[in-house]
This record gives structure tokens, sequence and C-alpha cells, in this order.
């Protein structure tokens, strides 16, 4: 690709890299979250502000169109690589060297040229690497977890050595790593030596014209949700989001008051864990204050966390919490344990409450103590929500911008 200079205030144009999950797969699965949101609505408000943006993933399904728009200027691109059905991320390893032929076969065929690449994963970090070196232009990544940091957790099944020896190949050679907090700038630094001047930390975004309060007797009766209070929980299903702790919590709250737990997410490949959900709910009797609502699609959570009294985070480890900008958007208040951004989205008794761990008793305590105050209405609605005002992705996409530039100015002195 020819070399360049940039300009100041230069309209961009990016290849973003998000290889073994489609930003338009169904969330709530074991490798579909808050990843797959960001991406999309990063993409979408960097093409609303002028910026060209090219998604590429992996196809998934052979119905899948290869080309789907996203926004002005930005579009999500389908490439071959492997079996075009679901497998699993690591499953998807070997067929990484045929993604990146293929991309390049579709730059090179459309004429296409970028400024940089933004790799989202170890995996999208891997032919973001390569193809860094074909098109000699910046490359930056965001790891979204981290596997070093999720091992030494101890919760769920181990990443492999493959993941944690690419991770910290990828933070040595990129030109920029994007942190979404500075907790997660810290664990870089400390599990895989990254350089601090080659960090830069951008909190994740919601989309505050989806999120936004539905009545909550309306969303109620929509929902087939009686009387009582609603704690709600959404994401994937799996041992690291703590589910089970909020399970043992219930029998604490259940003690002094009528509640019902609805868990939001799950999909094929979470079943194991649903059962094993499913079984300890039998086991501590609780299993008819607990609703696992399954797949939900986001344009319908809006009305979930409308319903909902109080939301939980119960997890042992989040990079970010997009789930609390998220019920917060709508008014609700949370409860979460000390992870990824929560200390800096929360207003401590006013917003919810975060936890110093997910122990139940004391979840069950912050939770009881949000459902003794009382129902202000949309009066304290507004004012819950007014506090994520500052994480619109509009925000968002112009700290990313002025991130992108920053580096984009370094790489071509």
């Amino acid at each position: 690709m020819e070399e360049r200079t940039l300009a100041p205030s230069e309209q961009l144009k990016i290849a973003m890299l998000s290889i073994h999950s489609c930003p338009l797969a169904k969330l709530g699965g074991k490798d579909t979250g808050g990843m797959n949101v960001y991406i999309r609505e990063l993409a979408r408000e960097l093409g609303r502000q002028g910026h060209t943006v090219d998604v590429y993933t992996r196809t998934h399904d052979p119905l899948d169109d290869q080309i789907v728009e996203l926004s002005k200027s930005a579009r999500l691109i389908h490439l071959e690589a492997g079996e075009a059905e679901d497998i699993h991320k690591l499953a998807v390893y070997p067929h990484l060297a045929e993604f990146a032929c293929n991309l390049e076969s579709f730059r090179k065929h459309n004429g296409l040229e970028y400024d940089l690449i933004h790799s989202h994963y170890w995996l999208s970090g891997w032919v973001g690497r390569w193809i860094q070196g074909w098109w000699d232009v910046a490359h930056i990544i965001m790891f979204h977890t981290q596997g070093a940091v999720k091992n030494a957790i101890g919760v769920g099944e181990d990443d492999p050595d493959l993941r944690i020896q690419t991770e910290r190949e990828l933070a040595k050679n990129c030109h920029c790593i994007i942190a979404a907090t500075e907790k997660e700038k810290e664990e870089l630094i400390q599990y895989y030596h990254a350089s601090p001047e080659r960090i830069g930390v951008i909190p994740c975004g919601v989309n505050l014209e989806l999120f936004q309060r539905v009545d909550k007797e309306l969303a109620r009766r929509q929902l087939g949700f009686n009387d009582g209070k609603i704690l709600l929980f959404v994401g994937r299903i799996e041992p690291l989001k703590g589910i089970d702790n909020l399970l043992v919590a219930m029998t604490h709250l259940r003690r002094r008051l009528a509640v019902r737990l609805v868990v939001v997410g799950g999909d094929d490949h979470s079943q194991s864990e649903m059962e094993r959900l499913h079984m300890l709910s039998q086991k501590l009797d609780i299993q008819d204050s607990v609703t696992f609502a399954g797949t939900v699609m986001q344009e319908e959570l809006p009305r979930y966390y409308s319903a909902a009294d109080v939301c939980v985070i119960p997890s042992y480890y989040e990079s970010f919490g997009l789930v609390a900008l998220e019920s917060l958007a709508c008014g609700t208040p949370i409860v979460a344990t000390k992870v990824g951004g929560i200390d800096s989205i929360i207003d401590q008794g006013e917003t919810g409450y975060s936890v110093n761990d997910n122990a139940p008793f004391h979840l069950a305590d912050r939770i009881a103590a949000l459902l003794s105050k009382p129902n202000t209405g949309a009066k304290a609605t507004r004012s819950i929500r007014s506090t994520v005002a500052r994480f619109s992705w509009a925000n968002i996409a112009e700290a990313m911008i002025q991130q992108y530039q920053a580096v984009l100015r370094h790489y071509l002195a």
C-alpha cells in the first residue's frame, strides 16, 4: 500500500477484525456478548461521523450475505474460513491463515486501502499482525478479555497456552492496545509486560436511543411477570459470571420478601451450565422463584431492564460491564462485584452498589438495601439515566478517533 501522511481531522479508512464472532450474532451465547455489541456500535458510530469502516468476520452460515450495511460508511463483510457453520472459537485457529488470504484477495479485488487495522480479541489479532506487515499500516488491538487474567481467577475452564502466548506476542508487537479501564491497563502490564506508553484507555459505550425506560407496569404485563420484586441477570451463561452465587443469594432474600430472579442469556453451547444452574435452583428449593428466559434479542432488553427492580452483575471477571450501562440507561439500579469499570459507573447508594466479592451474603445484603429504598418514580429514573450520558457511543467514537490519530502520527513520523 502507498506511503502517506496524516492530515489534521482527516476521515479515516479503518479495517476492523472480529473473526470468530459476528457482531450481528444473537447475543447471550457462549461466544457472543459485550464484544459483539461493542464492535457493532463503535463501527456504526464511526461511520456516522464520516469515517469508512469495514468489519471483517468469518462466514458462520451459508445464508450470510457477504456484505451487510451497518450505517453510513460502515459495513460488515463475511469471508470464508473453514466450513460455513458455527464452530468453537478455538476451532477457528487453524483457519486464520485462510481468512487472512481471503481478506487480502477481497481487498485487492475491490481496490480497497486502509489507514489502520483495529483487531478485536486475540484470534483477530493474529490475523491483524500478519496483514499489518502486508499493508504497512498501524495495528491496534483490543483484547476485550485476557486469558492470563481469567486463568489467574481460576473459575471455569483454563484458557490454553496458545492464547496466552499469542496475547503476549501481540502485546509486544502491535502499535497500540485499547483497554476499557485503568485496571485492564494494569493487568496488561502485569501479565503481558505491555508498554504503558502504548496502551490507551477508552471506556465502553451504550446506545442511549435503544436503552430507554419503558413503563414498569406495562413491561411487566408484556413479559408476563406478576407483582413482587424482580432481580435481573443479563449475560452469557458460564461459571465466570457467578450466577450460582446469585442463586444462593436468593435464598437469603426470600426470607425477607417476595422476589423473583430472571436470568437472560444462554444458547445450545451453554446447555451444560444451564443444566447445572437448574439443578442448583432445585437443590436450593427456589426453582419456583427463578425464570430462565433464554436468549433475548437486544431490542427487547430495555423491556426486561425496565421491568426489573435491580439488575445484578455477580461476575468474577468483566473487561468492562456493558450490562451495567444498559441497565442504568433504562433507569434501573445495579448491584455488581467490583469488576471491569463498575466503580467508574456506579454512584454508590444512589444508582446502586458495588461489592468487593460475589459472596452470596454480600450480594443479598446490597440487593436488599436497594429494594428497601422508596420508589420515587420518573424523577429517580431520569436521575439514574443521566449518570451514564457521558458513555454515549458518539463520545466513545470521538475518543477512539483521537487515539487512532495519535497512533498514526507516531507511525507515519
